[in-house]
């Protein structure tokens, strides 16, 4: 009867041990944000709700503050049950003998029940109920788990709870890197965590810590030198937190199921750095109007972000918006998309890095984009267009890929902020008519240079548990080095091209953008090694006047450059790139008719398009231009010969002094010509064919008049002007004309003296 009492009695033990649920706080809590630099050391942390520096828990103990917490508190700890019989008789006959309590007797399991109980009084019936949770946490938990349970949430003073932010906020490193010194003094201060604060006694703490470090030599565990050593060491003084990467932090922090222990990819070091010269430049930019600034440095050998700040603000905190994440937050682009564009029709085969792209006044349904210096060239190489940031070529170049086309490839690239249409976005989508940002951008930037050197490149990672996995990237490596190639070419501020000429320079490709109304600037860049991407203006969309990307945010980023140091440049990866004849002056390939050179091209592109640009022309013994139906074969002499169309040649010529014009028709050849040559050879500049045009009232309520301008091939032309069927007169060498018309459309007629007409449509708009 005895023996089934006692079973039974065994069974419901059993049962009460496996079936009574641990308390809750074993795994909830309210813990304070740490995070992490990829070496572990803290870039910035926030305290729990409850005002603890209370960190995530350990996974493991650490094994000098394990062997240092065993020897002070509980040596029997891997023996007993939760209870230890000899430590509470011993507390016990040490109470007896004192006449008041001076030791509980308590293990390390009993000390883990009671702060999980939230240190209640101690009485015996709190007692009893902390030595029962304690056999149930053993039963449930093993041992490494139950000393990491305890380390985490055991107090060192103050409001600093747990093991990982005692040792961030008494030394300054992980629990891992303690010295022996250290593991003695925070195994020994739970148990008097007042002793810590200067002015209470902490004689006493250095002594209980050295008398702790001498029981550990007794045992075996320290030599007598690291004895001696050990106690040299003196005691800390509490730091306050870094704050390297505040704003990173609260990103993090705030996406669904973030942990409270943030491990990164950052370097503090390289943080520290970065922050310190983007505090000078913004002191400096404060001064202009221009209080935010954002930094984002990636490093190409494995995409990881290796600095971060989210916002660098000088000025009112509230007006510049101080506690936003700006390097996460969509803003106008600018002109930094330019380069994906570019690289994209490279692989498409619509142009060549030299393929001469227009540059000259455009419409295209009442838009009409203008470059930043307000000039026209005429006709502009593609790369050039892209390494001077060219507002028209750049339009062109889009409304030939399609804006549609051109959006879906962002977003393959990783832009998670175009929300809007196609049409919505139009043509100033490579103008700064989309949003994105910072963070996003540099990493299209960063994979875009990786892929030009590896053919391939992961997304890039900010979180050490990123999957650093490669994935196609929209540009082939072929395309992405000839796109990062153009960009070498771009002047530095205050210096010219020259700077790749001195041996202290790195070969740097970048792209700066300005947005419309001087609200955001932009300078993306990559070395060998890094990509760099700086952010300018003002957190409220506040414009300023002196906001300009070469003259803010560039300056910066080729600091940060100085600071990481010189990397080498990838050689071209000849494996995706193919060799192509194209025409030396215009980049489209030769087919026999001019003077060519060898190109790079991506090796899987297919661009078809022979010179449109190089005709067959006659020539008499004069040099005047005939036809086999005023000349003889036998006297006409066949030349190659440039030729651009109108528009373009007029502003062409103007920085291209070598370009030469056609030469005229002979007189007697000029009836012929026009059914041998149909394409007139003039070109309306303003207004456009087809423009609406709304002429403003003068002074009195008489109709205002429009400027009429047209270029024509040859220099000294004579042009005679119409309008609907109105002879207007002629003019010569400049062909100007001020025109007033009523509301409504009308026909603009050109004839040249060689009897070449030129016909325009275009609207009046009425009040």
């Amino acid at each position: 009867m005895l023996a089934g009492l006692a079973a039974a009695t065994l069974l419901a033990a059993l049962a009460w041990l496996q079936l009574t649920p641990l308390p809750a706080a074993l795994t909830g809590g309210d813990y304070a944000t740490l995070m992490l630099d990829r070496h572990g050391r803290p870039l910035a942390a926030r305290i729990a709700a409850d005002q603890q520096w209370r960190f995530a828990p350990l996974q493991r103990m650490p094994d000098k503050y394990r062997q240092a917490l065993l020897t002070f508190e509980d040596r029997r700890f891997y023996w007993h049950p939760g209870i230890d019989p000899l430590a509470i008789g011993r507390a016990a006959l040490a109470n007896a003998r004192a006449g008041h309590v001076v030791s509980g007797g308590s293990t390390v399991t009993m000390q883990l029940a009671r702060l999980l109980r939230d240190d209640p009084p101690r009485t015996l019936a709190e007692k009893a109920s902390e030595a029962l949770l304690a056999v149930r946490l053993e039963w449930h938990l093993d041992k490494p788990r139950i000393l990491a349970e305890y380390a985490s949430r055991a107090p060192f003073g103050g409001n600093t709870v747990g093991l990982r932010a005692a040792s961030w906020r008494y030394f300054q490193r992980a629990p891992d890197a303690l010295s022996w010194a250290e593991a003695a003094l925070l195994a020994v201060l739970p148990n008097s965590p007042a002793l810590i604060h200067p002015g209470r006694d902490r004689a006493r703490l250095l002594a209980k810590r050295n008398a702790l470090l001498a029981t550990l030599r007794q045992r075996g565990v320290l030599d007598a030198a690291d004895l001696r050593l050990a106690r040299l060491e003196p005691l800390p003084r509490l730091h306050g937190v870094p704050q390297l990467a505040p704003r990173l932090m609260d990103s993090l922090a705030a996406a669904p199921g973030a942990s409270p222990l943030l491990r990164t990819t950052l370097d503090a070091a390289l943080q520290g750095r970065v922050a310190e010269l983007a505090g000078q430049h913004g002191r400096r930019l404060a001064r202009e109007g221009v209080h935010n600034l954002a930094v984002v440095v990636i490093d190409h050998r494995d995409l990881q972000v290796r600095a971060y700040l989210g916002n660098v603000s000088h000025g009112d905190p509230l007006t510049y918006g101080a506690a936003v994440d700006i390097a996460r937050r969509p803003r106008s682009t600018g002109s930094v998309l330019k380069p994906l564009l570019y690289g994209l029709m490279l692989d498409a085969g619509l142009i060549l890095p030299d393929t001469l792209v227009a540059d000259l006044p455009t419409n295209y349904g009442g838009y009409s984009p203008e470059n930043f210096d307000r000039e026209y060239r005429g006709a502009v190489p593609a790369h050039e267009a892209l390494s001077r940031s060219l507002n028209i070529p750049a339009v062109r170049m889009l409304r030939g890929y399609g804006v549609g086309r051109f959006q879906d490839q962002l977003t393959a690239m990783g832009m998670s902020t175009l929300f809007r249409s196609a049409d919505d976005y139009g043509l100033t989508l490579v103008l700064g008519g989309a949003e994105g940002s910072l963070f996003e951008l540099t990493s299209i930037y960063a994979r875009l240079f990786a892929t030009a050197r590896d053919g391939q490149a992961a997304p890039v990672g900010v979180l050490s548990d990123w999957p650093a996995v490669a994935e196609p990237f929209p540009i082939s490596a072929g395309a992405a080095w000839l796109t990062l190639d153009a960009l070498r070419d771009v002047a530095r501020p205050g210096t010219a091209r020259q700077w790749r000429l001195y041996r202290s320079s790195q070969p740097i490709a970048w792209k700066t953008g300005t947005s419309y109304g001087l609200r955001d600037a932009w300078a993306i860049g990559s070395n060998g090694q890094y990509t760099v991407g700086v952010w300018a203006g003002n957190g409220n969309g506040e414009p300023a006047p002196s906001l300009g990307a070469a003259t803010t945010a560039a300056p910066l980023m080729l600091d940060i450059f100085s600071l990481l140091g010189p990397a080498r440049w990838p050689p071209a990866p000849l494996d995706q790139l193919k060799s192509v004849r194209v025409c030396a002056d215009d980049g489209y390939l030769a087919g026999g008719r001019c003077q060519d050179k060898e190109a790079l091209a991506p090796l899987h592109s297919h661009f078809q398009r022979v010179t449109p640009h190089h005709r067959r022309i006659q020539l008499d013994a004069n040099g005047q231009r005939v036809h086999g139906g005023c000349e003889a074969v036998a006297r006409m002499h066949g030349r190659d010969w440039f030729v651009l169309p109108p528009a373009q040649a007029w502003f062409y010529r103007l920085r291209h002094p070598e370009y030469r014009p056609l030469p005229a028709w002979r007189a007697d050849c000029v009836a012929g010509a026009r059914a041998l040559d149909p394409h007139p050879p003039m070109a309306l500049i303003y207004p456009h064919a087809g423009a609406a045009l709304y002429l403003p009232r003068e002074m009195g309520g008489r109709p205002g008049q429009a400027v009429f301008r047209v270029v024509h091939e040859r220099p000294g032309a004579r042009l005679f002007w119409h309008l609907d069927d109105r002879y207007l007169g002629v003019t010569e060498h400049f062909h100007e004309w001020a025109l007033r018309a009523d509301p409504g459309w009308h026909t603009l007629t050109l004839v040249d003296d060689q009897g070449f007409r030129l016909v325009g449509r275009f609207k009046v708009l009425g009040d």
